[in-house]
């Protein structure tokens, strides 16, 4: 091959890598603005920053508070039985739960009552959570027991009022609607109630076969 040909093609070669060389340029850095601007005003619009205060709003806040009424795509939540705990359009708490009974909401029950409600109750249900028990060593005079979750008392409140607990506080328990989704809320009721029957139950409620181990 004739060395000017030689020379021609290691220009050209070079000159290939050009357009890459500067494509990894632009790539890998920062420029304040943006490097192309086709509609210039919307890229340098102004914004305010949240906690900001705004004059054209009569209370001054630039953060908006959600339109009065409006509800997420999806949450409408119109099931009063499942999401509030209640017979539909009516005050009365349900007495039966709106979600099938399970192993696996008895063990997902378990697990979120361990977390959210053993410190003050006890994994036992009954109280003596490490919470109540610091409290009442502590004898400020200002605390208020948690309730012993296997009384007879909460033993005969239908199955809705412990939830409605549960979402909404009592005395000094605040509510868990935030912390607590809603089936996990039915969770732990059913939890609850599997504790109050190992803790009340007789030996006429074991199953024959268990009745007899027992006896021998």
């Amino acid at each position: 091959m004739p060395r000017p040909l030689i020379y021609i093609t290691l220009v050209l070669v070079a000159l290939t890598l050009v357009p890459i060389g500067c494509i990894y340029r632009a790539r890998h850095s920062v420029k304040r603005h943006p490097r192309i601007q086709v509609v210039y005003d919307m890229d340098n619009q102004f914004y305010y920053k949240a906690q900001h205060e705004n004059e054209f709003f009569p209370d001054d806040r630039a953060m908006r508070l959600p339109v009065e009424g409006t509800v997420a795509r999806g949450d409408l939540r119109a099931d009063d039985p499942f999401n509030r705990g209640r017979v539909e359009g009516d005050t009365t708490f349900v007495t039966e739960f709106p979600v099938a009974v399970d192993e696996a909401l008895m063990a997902r029950g378990q697990e979120r009552f361990r977390i959210y409600c053993a410190p003050c109750h006890g994994l036992s249900g009954n109280g003596n959570g490490m919470v109540n028990v610091r409290a009442t060593a502590l004898a400020e005079g200002t605390w208020t027991p948690p309730t012993d979750l296997t009384s007879q008392a909460v033993v005969d409140r239908p199955v809705g009022h412990i939830f409605n607990t549960i979402t909404n506080g009592i005395r000094n328990m605040p509510s868990y609607r935030d912390q607590i989704r809603i089936r996990d809320r039915w969770a732990i009721v059913a939890y609850v109630r599997a504790l109050q029957l190992s803790r009340n139950a007789t030996l006429a409620d074991l199953p024959a076969e268990a009745q007899q181990a027992l006896s021998q």
